[in-house]
């Protein structure tokens, strides 16, 4: 039970007075022991202790942003999962992927979400994009004790900038160190074990202007060279139909693509690779 609850069931004025807009800062007050970087870790390194997600790659496009990940999670030499989802809606315009200690990762990107959701509540306005970069920066170095045993975790922040002068150039990217510096990345990025590999085949193929579609298909097709050299990184597995997780930011909102979109990309994608392997 959180520190100051009443047993009568009442509850504390911290709940009903007006307060602070970000919901993490609102936590460490309340129950501080339910933040990711705030739990005690025994003396050591724990990396070896739980799944580590790997590569995800953003693509800004003439619409907006693409994200898109693998669904391998490893532990050490093992395959610890192979249909894990990297890749989440942030908000109604941003998409946020994670790298790094799986479960980590999914707790800090959910706990994102309602901080947007609860800034939003409170302040009756959004969040501009570059104040969402920070929020999550601040939550990264919130876990700095945790990462310095092994257990980071390392996001990727995409998203439609509704404030952009320029509709063009309203998808942006932001990728984060382990200590929550925040940077702003042009056009393209890749997070992950495999992120070398991926970035090296954005670098060659990203070029301004790509539609939404062009965009899906070179993420598609970065994931791809990634699980190529990094066993890591899983590639579209056409036996069991798993393969990546897309999805798009634009002026509309975020989407999923779906499973069929997604098959279709990547079939395409490993029928070219058989005609030619090195893409």
């Amino acid at each position: 039970m959180a520190a100051g609850f009443d047993p009568s069931g009442r509850l504390p004025d911290v709940f009903t007075n007006a307060g602070t807009s970000s919901f993490t800062q609102f936590l460490s007050k309340v129950a501080p022991e339910l933040l990711p970087g705030r739990r005690p870790l025994p003396p050591g390194i724990a990396a070896d202790l739980a799944p580590h997600a790997t590569t995800i790659v953003a693509i800004a496009s003439a619409t907006g942003v693409v994200m898109a990940g693998d669904r391998r999670a490893t532990m050490g030499n093992m395959i610890s999962s192979r249909d894990i989802q990297k890749v989440h809606p942030a908000d109604r315009h941003s998409l946020v992927g994670i790298a790094g200690t799986a479960g980590i990762g999914i707790e800090m990107m959910r706990l994102f979400q309602v901080e947007l959701e609860h800034y939003e509540k409170i302040e009756g306005a959004v969040l501009s994009l570059d104040g969402k970069a920070n929020r999550l920066a601040s939550m990264i170095r919130g876990n700095l004790g945790a990462a310095m045993q092994g257990l980071a975790v390392i996001p990727l922040f995409a998203g439609f900038d509704l404030a952009a002068s320029d509709p063009a150039k309203a998808g942006r990217i932001f990728s984060f160190d382990v200590a929550g510096g925040p940077y702003e990345e042009t056009g393209y990025d890749a997070i992950g074990s495999g992120s070398i590999f991926a970035r090296s085949a954005l670098k060659k193929r990203f070029r301004p202007g790509l539609s939404t579609d062009e965009a899906v298909r070179l993420a598609v097709e970065a994931l791809y060279d990634a699980a190529d050299d990094d066993t890591a990184t899983g590639g579209p597995d056409l036996t069991r139909r798993i393969y990546p997780v897309v999805m798009t930011a634009t002026a509309e909102g975020t989407n999923r693509l779906t499973e069929a979109e997604t098959a279709a990309v990547a079939e395409a994608v490993v029928a070219a690779r058989m005609e030619n392997p090195g893409g």
